[in-house]
């Protein structure tokens, strides 16, 4: 589906400008391409720089509370230095890589809350024109898809995601943010966990998990929340019983004690947890026993239930508005990096 907005914020008598992105579901680490249409204006404009910024909406956490705002997390120029005679029309096709820790938004065609946006900045004379906003959709790598599709097939639940910002201590993590994917216990664990979150930091070759219980307190105990970290490989996907993977690692989860605290904790290293994938004994193939309903089934019961952002039922032209209306004006307040 084509999303676009017309605004031409660089006053009346200026070039509008209209990006377009290729119709498909992009990927952490792929490529994303369109076409920047540009109109001109009632006089001829130079237009200096056009650059496309990869925005995020995201939650941070302090002593008041949780406030939200809008950071950017990457940035490329892809044209300029040329005349846009007055009415002319010219088209400025792209191709950029989105970083491999890109937030997933939808899983088996369900949206799940996380708003991303791709915003053009037209640079005119001085002039910045940073209206043009299309929302970005961005589904999941294969081990990503396959890890959370075992936890469907576990019987744990989706229940919401969200973008948290900070960097969590002892990964390799990139961007200014990370993502968090709630999971609802399933029977065999719910009277140990309130709720998983999972959080994946992907490389070109590996895959950080980052594994967070909420664990419940007991008679004589109170709960706290206990954190692992694996990594895999992206190689191999098809190879593994990944089932029984994230079955072991959730039995290493709800034994480990030695992590306490909040989200907080998460500005603590936990060290390492074992490393699964292309390692020798660990590589283990799948042979076929999975049944029941998987992670697609609980995505689409859970994304009703959804608080925050975009849902999967909403219509394009309530998903652009949604974009739209939470991004303008938050420039003042955006951080990131170039």
């Amino acid at each position: 589906m084509v999303f676009k907005r017309l605004l031409g914020s660089l006053g009346v008598g200026g070039p509008t400008v209209d990006t377009v992105l290729t119709p498909g579901v992009a990927v952490p680490g792929g490529s994303l391409s369109g076409q920047v249409h540009l109109l001109g204006g009632t006089d001829d404009f130079d237009i200096e720089h056009i650059t496309l910024e990869f925005v995020a909406r995201v939650e941070a956490e302090h002593e008041d509370g949780e406030s939200h705002g809008a950071v950017v997390f990457d940035r490329f120029l892809i044209g300029g230095g040329f005349r846009l005679p007055a009415g002319a029309e010219h088209s400025v096709p792209f191709t950029v890589t989105l970083p491999w820790e890109t937030p997933v938004t939808e899983l088996y065609g369900q949206g799940l809350g996380i708003v991303l946006g791709v915003r053009t900045e037209l640079s005119v004379a001085g002039a910045k024109d940073t209206g043009d906003l299309d929302p970005l959709v961005v589904g999941p790598l294969p081990v990503q898809e396959a890890i959370l599709e075992a936890f469907g097939q576990l019987g744990f639940g989706f229940r919401s995601a969200d973008l948290e910002y900070g960097r969590i201590a002892g990964t390799g993590q990139q961007l200014p943010f990370y993502q968090e994917i709630e999971l609802a216990p399933s029977p065999q664990y719910a009277h140990t966990v309130n709720e998983i979150e999972v959080t994946f930091l992907a490389t070109p070759g590996d895959m950080e998990v980052i594994l967070e219980a909420d664990k419940r307190g007991g008679l004589f105990s109170e709960g706290h929340d206990a954190v692992t970290r694996f990594t895999v490989s992206q190689d191999g996907v098809h190879h593994q019983d990944w089932n029984a993977l994230v079955d072991g690692w959730m039995r290493q989860l709800v034994e480990h004690r030695a992590a306490y605290g909040t989200h907080a904790a998460h500005g603590q290293d936990y060290g390492h947890g074992h490393g699964y994938g292309d390692h020798g004994d660990h590589h283990q193939h799948d042979n076929g026993h999975r049944s029941g309903p998987g992670m697609g089934t609980a995505v689409a019961a859970g994304a009703a239930g959804v608080a925050v952002g975009v849902v999967g039922g909403m219509v394009a032209a309530e998903v652009v508005d949604e974009i739209g209306d939470f991004f303008e004006g938050d420039d003042e307040e955006e951080g990131g990096e170039d």
